[in-house]
């Protein structure tokens, strides 16, 4: 599979869904240090607090008022109408992406709806508050499980898969991210740079509520609620038609 149209999306369009984000002044870290809830010596130190904290995260995520909205949908059309060609990667640890139908998702920072045996490694469902004194159902040790959640100082999540489509993909979208987290904060620039030697003419387009700390990058940037500007982006790609992107990637707007 050759995804044409690699997709970045982060806080800001789960925060039109009214998940609170990092940075803002009412936002979900609120009165919790970092270092106290996403680090692994967080988790070390004081792993009922840390696991208490992603259960209230949890709990927030089904609040049946917590949906997908219109530029999750949309993007979601867009993968249906253009399959094998449209890939989502998302710094959100929801799964609003996958609600609204999206199914070509990397979650690069981990899913808050998943749990992670320290032992093996394998992943279940989080589908109950996680605790310390819970008994982990794939190797059976009391507080074996914790969130899959990438933490301060760990390694993202499939960063090869995700360098080798930027490698190749025609067009790059960055939605609703700041622009200040690394390792997906420097996505344009490796694509800028040509370093695959594959997709130097590449079209990068930024659609956020403000600049990004690297819009400078961006070949085109757009700016307004990701709920406005992404169905009308993606209406004008799909008006180009699926064999326009299949055959010669990009469609400059």
């Amino acid at each position: 599979m050759q995804e044409r149209i690699v997709i970045l999306t982060g806080a800001g369009i789960s925060a039109e869904s009214g998940i609170n984000t990092f940075r803002d002044a009412g936002g979900l870290w609120e009165n919790h240090r970092i270092e106290d809830v996403a680090t692994p010596e967080a988790f070390q130190r004081d792993p009922h607090g840390v696991q208490s904290f992603y259960n209230r995260r949890r709990e927030q995520l089904r609040d049946p008022a917590i949906q997908p909205n219109a530029a999750h949908r949309a993007l979601a059309e867009l993968e249906q109408a253009l399959p094998g060609q449209v890939l989502v990667v998302t710094q959100n640890v929801d799964d609003l992406h996958e609600r609204a139908g999206s199914r070509n998702v990397i979650h690069m920072h981990g899913e808050l709806l998943k749990a992670r045996c320290q032992s093996t490694e394998t992943l279940v469902p989080a589908d109950r508050d996680l605790d310390p004194a819970l008994s982990c159902t794939v190797c059976g040790a009391a507080g074996c499980l914790r969130p899959h959640v990438v933490w301060f100082g760990e390694m993202p999540l499939q960063m090869e898969r995700i360098y080798s489509a930027l490698d190749r993909c025609g067009t790059f979208l960055s939605i609703g991210t700041s622009g200040n987290v690394y390792p997906a904060a420097g996505f344009v620039a490796h694509i800028s740079a040509g370093r695959g030697g594959i997709n130097k003419s590449a079209h990068t387009v930024e659609l956020n509520m403000e600049p990004s700390e690297g819009a400078s990058l961006f070949a085109e940037t757009q700016y307004g609620p990701a709920t406005n500007l992404v169905p009308a982006y993606v209406d004008g790609i799909l008006e180009g038609g699926p064999e326009r992107w299949s055959a010669s990637g990009p469609i400059r707007k």
